[in-house]
């Protein structure tokens, strides 16, 4: 017998509120207002890949979720819901997902959409994500039924499954059977998915050129976060790469742009108080200090002990971000916003801005002054403004601290090898399980896992209520803040999206949102 998830298909996954040129290349009319045929996006930073199955960051998924789909996704309240399923069934046990497709959904490229490619993209996607397989457990398989028909088979249950398949992150895109199949190690070579855009052209360093799929076969419920309707209400959709903030600014200001992404902090009064720009402010998770834990100075726990101590979280928040509508102070690795995970447990670990703590730590761990190899992004300002409060409050308690500020595609290059950096500042994004928090994973670069954090993340997945797996996070949080230290945790964090006020229909969920959307003349 099985149960029915339906439309909401998962009440055991949390669910919290959230709360170039100005073109002249053609008009669209409705009623007695003209609509442009271009939509012009100024992205703030150059993706390292356009498959969003091989990498979390913010410049591949925020372009590529126009492209591709996925079986299920995320409404505005985080709760998963289907996309090109159907309809989804789950086994009393929790063991089997069984998932409908949906019949007449066709590729860029004209093929239907068939259980052989869901099943070779999901399977690919379960190896390349280690929340995945946190989630699931590493023998998670899907396998084909018929046609339009595919099944998740588990060893064990798990609570946050629909959950992480609905990830914006690392997220399961779709493709075609025969492009997974001919996957480099780098990355798919042909961008091919069922979305209301395809893919045109990636002009390194330029922009990425999508256009509209004509023959896009849309869901018929209300468009509602990521999920429901989705229409390409432009022809050309570009994302110029502009990583100077202020020239995003100013582009938006001339028409240049229509919308704007990652608007620096410094520019949230100007752009809140504009009668020609709309601004968006809108979650995006925690920002944190990260250490290198398998080689390197801070493969002593009494080091990261030491730098923990030292931080003033509150005056790194208001430095990086001004305004406190654009972040809080906050200890917990899940958001308040998410009453059934949030944690405040290991809280005393938190801003302890305490520099004689943070001395006596350092003089116990023989630490003489060597230098620390400080690694940040200058294509994120609150990161890179961050960074800097930090050196200054380590180089006060006596560290040696070499800050390397890069580039995005940089950046995300040198954390993959851990001999690059001692520690790194970077964003979290939210995600609706603790399992899939990639601080806490085994294989993420320069981190390491602690086996019973590691433990009690399997006890939460496979506990039989939401009351138990909270049990087994709030004691993996503590252990993370008093004992293992993986990060510092800054706080929370918001975004800002800016658009001119001559765009209708863009919305927001951890990133733009740009089907429905169009710009009058």
């Amino acid at each position: 017998m099985k149960n029915k998830i339906g439309i909401l298909v998962l009440t055991l996954i949390l669910a919290f509120a959230l709360a170039g040129c100005s073109s002249n290349e053609g008009t669209q009319t409705s009623g007695t207002k003209e609509y442009k045929d271009v939509l012009r996006v100024a992205l703030e930073a150059q993706p390292t890949t356009l498959d969003p199955q091989m990498i979390t960051g913010s410049p591949t998924k925020i372009v590529m979720r126009h492209v591709f789909e996925t079986l299920v996704t995320l409404n505005s309240e985080f709760q998963p819901v289907p996309m090109l399923a159907e309809s989804v069934d789950m086994s009393e046990d929790g063991r089997l997902y069984t998932f409908n497709l949906r019949k007449g959904v066709t590729f860029q490229n004209g093929k239907e959409l068939k259980a052989e490619d869901v099943v070779a993209s999901m399977n690919r996607w379960i190896q390349l994500y280690d929340a995945a397989r946190n989630v699931m457990g590493d023998n998670a398989i899907f396998k084909e039924v018929d046609e339009y028909t595919v099944e998740l088979v588990l060893e064990e249950p798990a609570l946050g499954t629909l959950g992480v398949m609905a990830t914006h992150k690392q997220f399961p895109a779709i493709m075609p059977k025969e492009i997974i199949d001919s996957a480099k190690p780098e990355g798919v070579t042909e961008f091919i998915g069922t979305g209301p855009f395809q893919y045109v052209e990636w002009k390194q360093d330029q922009y990425i050129h999508l256009k509209k799929y004509e023959d896009y076969k849309s869901v018929d419920t209300p468009a509602d976060g990521l999920a429901g309707k989705k229409e390409a209400l432009v022809d050309d959709l570009y994302f110029d790469i502009v990583t100077d903030p202020s020239t995003r600014l100013s582009g938006l200001q001339t028409g240049q742009y229509d919308v704007g992404l990652a608007m620096d902090t410094n520019n949230y009064e100007q752009l809140k108080s504009s009668k020609n720009e709309n601004v968006y402010v809108y979650p995006i998770g925690n920002t944190i200090l990260a250490y290198n834990k398998k080689q390197g100075a801070f493969a002593d726990n009494k080091m990261r002990h030491a730098v923990n101590a030292a931080i003033n979280a509150q005056e790194i928040l208001e430095v990086a971000f001004g305004n406190e509508d654009l972040y809080k102070a906050n200890s917990g690795y899940m958001s308040e916003s998410q009453p059934e995970w949030y944690s405040d447990a290991g809280k005393e670990m938190y801003n302890q801005a305490n520099p004689e703590k943070a001395k006596e730590l350092l003089k116990e761990a023989g630490y003489n002054g060597e230098e620390i190899k400080f690694l940040t992004t200058r294509d994120d300002a609150y990161q890179y403004k961050g960074a800097v409060v930090i050196k200054e409050q380590l180089e006060k308690i006596g560290m040696n601290i070499k800050l390397q500020t890069v580039d995005w595609a940089s950046y995300s290059g040198l954390m993959k090898d851990p001999s690059n950096y001692d520690m790194v500042t970077f964003g979290i994004t939210l995600v609706t399980s603790p399992s899939q928090l990639s601080t806490l994973g085994v294989d993420r670069p320069g981190y390491g896992a602690d086996p019973k954090i590691s433990e009690l993340l399997v006890k939460s997945e496979r506990a039989t209520s939401q009351e138990e797996a909270k049990t087994y996070w709030d004691e993996a949080q503590r252990l993370a803040w008093e004992d293992y230290l993986p990060i510092t945790q800054i706080g929370e964090f918001n975004h800002i999206a800016a658009t001119t006020n001559k765009v209708d229909g863009f919305t927001v969920l951890n990133g733009a949102i740009l089907w429905n959307t169009k710009v009058s003349k």
